[in-house]
């Protein structure tokens, strides 16, 4: 068995973060809770605090909140925290509840973008927030970060900002915005924030917080990781060169056939191998002149010298070099600007080789340039045991009990609910799903916790937590089995520009040994009080069955019933673009998934996720997808359709209609060459989404006119081979979206279900087999658990007249 040293597999050239000398006000130790109110501050001692906090969110004291993360941390750097959740916007004066903060406001959205977590994908406003005390909605305003910046200039004004929280990472440049349709300015600039912190930012903020502690001028602090901020030119010392040299928004090298000989793929382009055969304006071309003595400039790919080479001959380093990004004013107008800005950004995003990006904002006197420091180099094992060893309290805040004192009534807070038993392992992920925004926030670095601060955490919970009952929903992270995976030489990582480790397949310097996640597995089930460890976060299955041991391991003690994992798509063209893998690993993932749960001798289901209208997605490819769950049983009770989230590279292909994974070109040689198809428009978005729900009667008669349309009218009838019957039941219309309040309801009690045969709900995006050969059947009232996704409970009803369980929230 391998052994692993408790560090990091990226080469650290970072202050560690418990080498800062802590602030004076150290001396008063830690709090039970970071304060909310003044009179929480005088029972502390404090007269006023050093930060003040300012988040989107209900404070919850755990490690899974960003505030909490965030406050524990500066904490014990030694400044005094308050926190304000929730405020009331619409006015200064509750963000004046802690007085003046001594060094800087701290401001945050919450754990989700403000917009995401208030709107639907069909840009409908959601009823609930998992964030919020009652799961109530409406308690935060659309892009929070910047309501928020605003109100505390206007409390304080000569006190910095610091902003931070995924919301404003994924907003660091100008950026695509879904909810109005336009390219908006960096949040840098909307917010007019003093800094933005992007990432995982716990090292940025504790050398902000001590430089500005020395009171060192806000304005001064340029040279921070994983920093944006706004400055009027370039200093000196610094080359800049143009984002073009980097990648020029050319042609795109078509994929060569290995078996055409050189004279075929000349043909096939309309030329010839030989010299003497080549028309004039050919073998210009060649040599990079038009037919009219010019240099093409559609045509020919320029090569430019590799920087890492030009530092010996005296040019500029990288470490000195900014790459100048089209301007705020040509993304907006140019979609393909916007494509090859997005792309750039992604080059960019490794700590080892990154450079600095400027975007200029305005135009003339009003010009200025948003500046982006390198992202920020990861933690290393040893601090990630510190951060998530801090006293956290690990409940929500005492100003949240109900009146029997409580955290369970109605004031309950989902999101806690759902990650009190759940333990963080490690972060980031080198998925680089383009629909994904784990990558651009937490990068594809992963950073784990040693196995004794995981054990440790698994301690607490089970003598601390009030109520635990002796199962741990999960152990996990972004990707549940990335933990401790990483390139075998640091060398060549912290060269790599690859965005993903595992597409188009897995990379050969990317070490996939499972084992030290076993180890961790079969110690925490055997400690004393655990009775079950449940794996809730998503399953990577192309990784993971690289390691039968840990599939096996997996299925037969960490599986409650039902396992979620998300092929996406089963056609080659979506997968590409969302950088997924085949069906086929899926299937080689359910063979050993289906083999191992036999063995054991349980009754276990796969639960796949897939999306619809992503871009890149024909109508053709949901019809095989459609085809696909038919022939494999499964009904998707609830539909995820894309989601276009800023900075996304599936948003910018959205956006544009280009592909950023390749070289963006403005010339195409095809009209659909290298255009990539769009799913826009209310219509289309719920064919493909009713393509996914094929049995839902609701949906037939858009399937049906759409497949005649398409020539598949084959398709329809009433035989096990057809996709839809040819007769109509009277339908209600009741399926709106995928959330809980305005799906259909469980168990379908209205005509269209019983004819339909619909299955029970389960958790959002999740599609669920028809009818198991080795599953029980679902008595009347019984329900499948909306949160733990388990198998039905039998609550001892009769036919007729009896209660059922009643569906937890899930999200």
């Amino acid at each position: 068995m391998t052994a692993y040293a408790d560090v990091s597999f990226f080469p650290r050239d970072a202050k560690p973060l418990t080498s800062w000398r802590p602030y004076w006000a150290k001396r008063f130790g830690s709090a039970p809770y970071l304060p909310m109110s003044r009179a929480e501050m005088e029972r502390l001692g404090w007269d006023s605090c050093d930060v003040v906090l300012v988040t989107g969110d209900a404070y919850v004291d755990h490690p899974s909140f960003g505030m909490a993360v965030i406050g524990r941390v500066l904490e014990a750097q030694g400044f005094r925290v308050g926190i304000i959740a929730q405020p009331d916007w619409t006015s200064a004066e509750p963000f004046k509840a802690l007085g003046k903060p001594n060094l800087f406001w701290g401001v945050t959205a919450g754990n989700m973008d403000s917009m995401i977590n208030r709107y639907t994908a069909d840009r409908k406003i959601r009823s609930d927030d998992a964030y919020t005390p009652g799961d109530v909605g409406g308690k935060r305003p659309d892009r929070a970060a910047i309501v928020y910046s605003q109100r505390c200039r206007e409390a304080f004004k000569d006190v910095p900002i610091v902003l931070g929280g995924i919301e404003g990472s994924l907003r660091r440049i100008a950026h695509y915005d879904y909810w109005s349709d336009k390219v908006r300015r960096s949040m840098v600039v909307d917010a007019k924030c003093d800094l933005l912190l992007y990432g995982n930012a716990e090292r940025a903020l504790v050398e902000v917080a001590h430089r500005l502690a020395r009171r060192e001028p806000v304005e001064n602090i340029t040279d921070v990781r994983g920093t944006a901020f706004v400055r009027r030119s370039s200093p000196e010392g610094w080359f800049e060169i143009d984002s073009t040299n980097v990648d020029e928004p050319g042609p795109v090298e078509a994929r060569t056939n290995p078996y055409a000989t050189t004279a075929e793929q000349a043909a096939a382009q309309g030329q010839s191998c030989s010299r003497e055969d080549a028309p004039d304006s050919v073998a210009a071309g060649r040599r990079g002149i038009t037919a009219e003595g010019q240099k093409g400039s559609e045509s020919v790919v320029q090569f430019m010298p590799n920087p890492a080479l030009r530092r010996k001959d005296g040019q500029p380093p990288r470490d000195r070099t900014v790459i100048r990004l089209p301007s705020f004013e040509q993304v907006k107008s140019d979609p393909v600007l916007y494509a090859h800005a997005n792309r750039v950004l992604h080059l960019e995003t490794n700590p080892g080789n990154a450079r600095a990006l400027v975007q200029a904002h305005g135009e003339g006197t009003t010009a200025r340039d948003v500046w982006l420091n390198p992202p920020p180099i990861p933690l290393s094992t040893a601090e990630m045991d510190w951060v998530f060893g801090l006293p956290y309290a690990r409940n929500p805040h005492p100003a949240y009990l109900d009146d029997k004192g409580s955290y369970e009534g109605p004031t309950k807070i989902p999101a806690w609910e759902m990650i009190r038993a759940s333990i963080n392992i490690m972060r980031g992920c080198f998925g680089g799903c383009t629909f994904c925004s784990i990558t651009e926030h937490e990068g594809r670095i992963i950073q784990s916790r040693s196995e004794e601060s995981i054990i440790q955490e698994v301690e607490d919970i089970r003598d601390k937590v009030k109520g635990f009952t002796g199962t741990i929903s999960d152990l996990g992270g972004p990707t549940a089995n990335m933990y401790r995976l990483g390139c075998k030489s640091p060398e060549i990582e912290a060269a790599c520009r690859k965005p993903s480790c595992v597409f188009p397949g897995i990379c050969q310097n990317l070490h996939t040994d499972h084992d030290p996640l076993i180890r961790i597995y079969r110690r925490a089930r055997q400690l004393r009080g655990i009775k079950k460890i449940l794996i809730g976060s998503g399953l990577r299955y192309d990784l993971a069955v690289q390691s039968p041991e840990y599939v096996r391991e997996l299925v037969q003690h960490h599986v409650g019933g039902y396992l979620k994992i998300a092929p996406e798509h089963t056609e080659a063209g979506p997968l590409s673009k969302m950088m997924k893998p085949g069906i086929g690993n899926y299937d080689r993932f359910k063979q050993m998934f289906e083999k191992y749960t036999e063995e054991a001798g349980k009754k276990q289901f796969l639960i796949p996720y897939f999306i619809a209208a992503h871009p890149g997605t024909t109508d053709e490819d949901m019809l095989q997808l459609a085809i696909w769950l038919k022939k494999n049983g499964f009904r998707a009770d609830q539909v995820q359709a894309f989601y276009p989230s800023p900075m996304a590279t599936a948003t910018a292909m959205y956006h544009s209609g280009r592909n950023p994974l390749t070289r963006v070109r403005r010339q195409m040689r095809d009209e659909g060459e290298e255009r990539v198809d769009i799913v826009r428009g209310e219509r289309r978005r719920r064919l493909h989404k009713a393509f996914l729900r094929y049995h839902d009667p609701n949906n037939w008669p858009l399937l049906r006119e759409a497949l005649k349309a398409m020539g598949r009218a084959d398709l329809i009838g009433n035989g096990k081979h057809h996709l839809i019957p040819t007769f109509q039941p009277i339908t209600d219309g009741c399926y709106q979206s995928a959330r809980r309040k305005n799906s259909t309801a469980a168990g379908g009690t209205g005509d269209a279900a019983k004819r339909d045969g619909s299955a029970p709900r389960q958790a959002p995006g999740v599609a669920s087999r028809a009818k198991p050969a080795a599953a029980q059947p679902l008595q009347r009232g019984q329900l499948l658990t909306q949160h733990t996704g388990l198998p039905p409970r039998s609550t001892g009803i009769g036919p007729k007249g009896a209660r059922g369980t009643k569906p937890q929230r899930g999200r």
